[in-house]
């Protein structure tokens, strides 16, 4: 098992060293200046001057791409060009929405993608399967910004029972609060979820039914095991291989695919930041954005091998 986490360890740090250099040379070593493209063409060649020192752009590429990781591996960013603040704080703060309503989204995906496709397989090819299969295949064909639209339209128009947009925030102190916070990201959370719960339902059902054929499964029911337990004891679990790449991806795509619904929803996270940057053309904050959103990909896959070894011990041996 040491072994094993030292191997995935390795190729996780690596990643993360061919992720920068990717997104330094796409944002840095692109035709063009960075000053040029934040200033505009108006600009005069000595505010171009003043920040091109300011962003570093006067020193050679090596040197810059050593001093942004270097200060990245310290905990020390850049300051932004449009806030005046550090990118680290102002990713920290937009972090305390982005990453609540990432998780929220995640578990009702889990939740309801488990449950209807471990239901689905259970009635193969019978009512309850057929229904299962097409309310996904609907899930799949929405796109989560219409289904926000109208969640929006129903829950807070109509009815009435949320806000249409907006955060209050965590704190009481600034008006808001633990319970209003949580209630004002249940409908994005939703929104981002629908989609992600149809695709993981039918990975799951088709999983299931395969492991449902079995042997070791012939033998639990002939020792006395109902269809229920032996679904939840036994095929699940074996199933989770296909179903837990499917969820690393997802919640990957979760986290980094909140730019369209903070926008409809008015919420102030990640997506919303990366968002007015490249509005702004920030580009300092725009890199830091992206080479975060990255270093989450990569860690919830290095996540998603260990809980494979976890799973099937036989991972471990080969």
């Amino acid at each position: 098992m040491a072994l094993f986490l030292l191997r995935r360890l390795a190729t996780f740090f690596a990643t993360l060293a061919v992720a920068s250099l990717v997104v330094f040379s796409v944002l840095e070593l692109l035709p063009g200046n960075a000053a040029e493209v934040i200033l505009g063409t108006s600009a005069t060649p000595e505010s171009l001057a003043a920040l091109q020192t300011k962003l570093g752009l006067d020193q050679p590429a090596p040197l810059r791409y050593w001093h942004w990781i270097s200060g990245l591996l310290q905990g020390r960013t850049a300051e932004s060009i449009s806030y005046g603040s550090p990118t680290a704080e102002l990713i920290a703060e937009r972090l305390q929405v982005t990453l609540p309503l990432a998780l929220m989204a995640m578990a009702l995906t889990v939740v309801l993608a488990l449950s209807l496709g471990v239901y689905a397989a259970s009635r193969h090819n019978r009512l309850g399967d057929v229904g299962v299969m097409a309310a996904s295949q609907v899930g799949i064909a929405i796109p989560n910004f219409w289904f926000a639209i109208l969640l929006i339209l129903v829950f807070a128009v109509k009815l009435r029972w949320v806000s249409a947009g907006g955060f209050p925030g965590w704190s009481e102190e600034d008006g808001g609060g633990f319970w209003p916070a949580l209630g004002a990201l249940v409908l994005p959370a939703l929104a981002l979820a629908v989609v992600q719960a149809a695709i993981l339902a039918r990975v799951t059902r088709s999983a299931v039914l395969e492991v449902m054929r079995e042997d070791f499964v012939r033998t639990a029911r002939a020792k006395g095991l109902s269809r229920r337990q032996a679904l939840w004891r036994h095929v699940l679990r074996n199933a989770m291989i296909p179903v837990l790449t499917v969820m690393g991806l997802q919640f990957a795509n979760l986290v980094t695919g909140t730019v369209v619904i903070e926008n409809v929803f008015v919420l102030p996270g990640i997506g919303r930041l990366v968002f007015q940057a490249i509005a702004n053309r920030d580009l300092v904050v725009v890199r830091d954005v992206v080479m975060l959103l990255a270093a989450v990909v990569v860690a919830v896959n290095f996540v998603v091998d260990v809980l494979y070894a976890l799973i099937d011990p036989r991972l471990r041996v080969s």
